[in-house]
């Protein structure tokens, strides 16, 4: 408790500086998915949706072995299963959904753990009917297969998620491979713009690509690369649209491969072509240990929200505003301290109609081994 009391007291003192109305406030913790020898994990490969104050959010559970610091503690010789957890109150209480009960699969392949074998996935077929993004009640999630390459699939729901349709196969737009995670800009109907992470060259993770349909998922069209090769990986983009050609995007980077270099870092990148070209920004983390992906939003009132997980000592879970449109970025926010390693992170953002924030993310303590799903309420203050 000392340490959470500590975490308000640096958001409230060490940032309050930086905004002409009032601070950040962290509000609670709240447990998503959390059980005694099991693991809970990684929202940011599947995806958050909210209608109001109903907020859907997609996890993997399966469970925990302890497999030392540096992998995650998730036993691959069991299934990993890929589920859901719903609020209806705006991220204060959760209820856990589990598709393939109802037959409907959300699955990775070996790479990420072993079917049941009862289970078989479907093999994803071409979409024949147009999708509509502005659905009032559609939702989609992306998924892939492995991380080194191969194709990709997508689901869609028009009643919440609580009926999916799929696998449908994702193209490769001329690419080794795509690991595709959820991160679309709507513009239409029939219109959206999608960010994806592909293979390099070599077949290895990888950068980031941008793609856009104009007819419901029937038809794609590779609009660009984001940035050149990098000789590590760009990957897991998040993006916003800043205005009606101006989109703006951050990646979980890297320059260097093996497991002893710890240097990773979020970078950013600016569209004012409607994804056809990218100049990059200032980084808005420089240094994240051993790396983790972002989540952006845009907040109501024109902010930019970023959040992120500190795989380094101390292990947090942190927040960025941006009140120029990601050209500059506040000081950390804290959002949860005392995490036990660098299992942890993967964080997913949404802002309610009431303008709190909820961010959900995985993460455990030195007293508690069991990596949880939590949600943190937090309210981003004013400009």
């Amino acid at each position: 408790m000392r340490y959470f009391t500590f975490a308000l007291i640096l958001i409230c003192l060490g940032t309050s500086s930086l905004f002409a109305g009032e601070p950040p406030k962290v509000e609670k913790q709240v447990v998503v998915f959390g059980k005694e020898g099991e693991f809970g994990a990684w929202p940011a490969n599947h995806g958050m949706w909210n209608w109001g104050d109903e907020i859907l959010v997609g996890l993997s559970t399966g469970t925990h072995k302890d497999l030392g610091p540096y992998y995650h503690n998730i036993d691959r010789e069991k299934p990993e299963n890929h589920v859901l957890a719903r609020s209806l109150d705006g991220g204060e209480t959760w209820t856990m959904e589990y598709p393939a009960e109802k037959g409907m699969l959300i699955l990775d392949g070996l790479r990420h753990g072993i079917m049941p074998p009862e289970l078989k996935e479907p093999t994803p077929v071409p979409l024949t009917e147009a999708l509509d993004f502005t659905h009032p009640d559609f939702c989609m999630t992306l998924r892939f297969h492995d991380i080194h390459g191969g194709f990709s699939r997508f689901y869609y729901s028009y009643d919440r998620g609580h009926n999916w349709k799929g696998p449908f196969k994702l193209p490769l737009f001329d690419q080794p491979g795509i690991m595709a995670r959820t991160d679309m800009i709507v513009n239409g109907k029939h219109d959206a713009i999608f960010m994806l992470s592909a293979s390099k060259e070599n077949e290895k993770e990888g950068r980031v690509i941008c793609v856009r349909t104009m007819d419901g998922g029937l038809t794609w069209k590779f609009l660009s690369y984001v940035g050149p090769e990098p000789t590590g990986f760009s990957i897991m983009p998040a993006t916003v649209r800043i205005s009606d050609t101006e989109l703006f995007t951050t990646t979980r980077r890297r320059e260097n491969q093996g497991i002893e270099d710890r240097h990773r870092w979020i970078d950013a990148w600016r569209s004012t072509d409607n994804g056809k070209s990218w100049t990059a920004e200032t980084n808005p983390v420089d240094d994240l240990g051993e790396g983790n992906p972002p989540a952006l939003i845009k907040l109501q009132d024109g902010r930019l929200c970023l959040t992120y997980g500190v795989r380094k000592d101390p292990f947090e879970m942190q927040a960025k505003l941006s009140s120029d449109n990601g050209k500059t970025w506040s000081e950390p926010i804290v959002l949860h301290a005392n995490g036990g390693g660098r299992d942890m992170g993967y964080p997913r953002s949404i802002q309610r109609p009431d303008g709190k924030i909820i961010t959900t993310y995985y993460f455990y303590t030195e007293d508690d081994p069991y990596r949880k799903v939590y949600a943190t309420i937090w309210d981003p203050g004013t400009p």
